[in-house]
């Protein structure tokens, strides 16, 4: 099946590929890589590429996308592109310049999608994580409302397709929804969710307000100890999820992500191997059955791998609320 026919409505009319690459990648991976890696995913199949300033690899990214338009392999409007809005720039007059900054890295005109990476304002800077000498965060006072009319004013203005968010719990999204004069509502919320943290609730209340929840960190986490917990049992050795992957034949990554896009998640596989890239694609071939997935949503445990502890002391952090 053509992954590129996979695609989903968002609330103002564009549409989002159900599948996506995601590059975050671990510090030990040389910048580089992510240029062969996000053309080897075009190259396969994948057309929706998840990126953000934070990652710090748009440039290569960028490159990577633009190399396979050049070579005929897509179109631009095949390509549905993410970019995230980092915590330091979240004071309105910042939005647009740091858009504008995400484009010229990419060497593209608009973005398809452009979200708040977190709703945890800043001290705006060159540091992506400004801390004091006691190396505490050093937050800043914005009106999150006020951000997401400088996101609109980016919509208005062509520089990005469609907006959304990320990591944002009911109470921050009820915000923005009851905004006077909102002009446009968020077409997603990107948060961590697998089968550990399946967010039912907050895809329930997402689902009510006709906003896309795109599930990052769905095959478990790569360990990087400075965003993720630890202590958490490693996702795709669970035995449940083996034991389907088994009965269809297919890995157990296979199975979390088919998992995703039945319950109508968008959902982004992050792997920097090409043979799990390719594998990856293979989610469209099979189908759980209503028993496997009411055997998956019995795993939930409500356990993050990303709890962005650093962010703790905010009080906008997301993660203190159930969902």
């Amino acid at each position: 099946m053509d992954p590129k026919g996979q695609r989903v409505k968002l609330n103002d009319g564009h549409f989002i590929p159900v599948l996506g690459f995601g590059t975050a990648e671990a510090k030990e991976v040389p910048k580089s890589e992510a240029l062969e890696v996000t053309k080897f995913a075009i190259e396969v199949g994948f057309s929706h590429i998840d990126c953000a300033h934070v990652y710090q690899n748009e440039e290569h990214v960028g490159q990577a996308i633009r190399s396979k338009i050049a070579d005929g392999t897509v179109k631009r409007e095949d390509i549905f592109y993410t970019s995230k809005l980092w915590c330091t720039f979240l004071r309105p007059e910042l939005v647009r310049p740091a858009l504008e900054k995400s484009l010229k890295n990419l060497h593209l005109d608009y973005v398809d999608l452009y979200i708040i990476h977190f709703p945890l304002a800043m001290k705006p800077g060159e540091e992506l994580l400004p801390k004091d000498e006691n190396g505490k965060l050093i937050g800043d006072s914005v009106d999150l409302c006020h951000t997401w009319e400088a996101l609109e004013k980016c919509k208005d203005a062509g520089l990005a397709k469609s907006i959304g968010v990320s990591n944002f719990n009911h109470k921050q999204l009820e915000k923005i929804l009851n905004k006077p004069g909102l002009k446009y509502k968020p077409v997603c919320n990107q948060v961590e969710c697998h089968p550990y943290l399946n967010q039912s609730k907050l895809l329930d209340f997402c689902k009510s307000h006709d906003i896309v929840l795109v599930a990052y960190g769905a095959l478990g986490s790569q360990r990087v100890k400075e965003w993720v917990s630890l202590n958490l049992p490693v996702l795709l050795e669970d035995s449940v999820l083996c034991a389907i992957a088994k009965k269809h034949k297919q890995t157990p990554a296979l199975v979390v992500l088919r998992y995703q896009i039945q319950r109508g998640v968008v959902v982004l596989a992050k792997s920097y191997n090409k043979k799990r890239i390719k594998e990856n694609i293979q989610v469209f071939d099979f189908e759980l059955t209503p028993e496997d997935m009411k055997a998956i949503d019995g795993l939930n445990k409500n356990k993050r791998y990303y709890e962005f502890l650093v962010g703790v002391g905010h009080p906008e952090y997301p993660f203190s609320e159930e969902y």
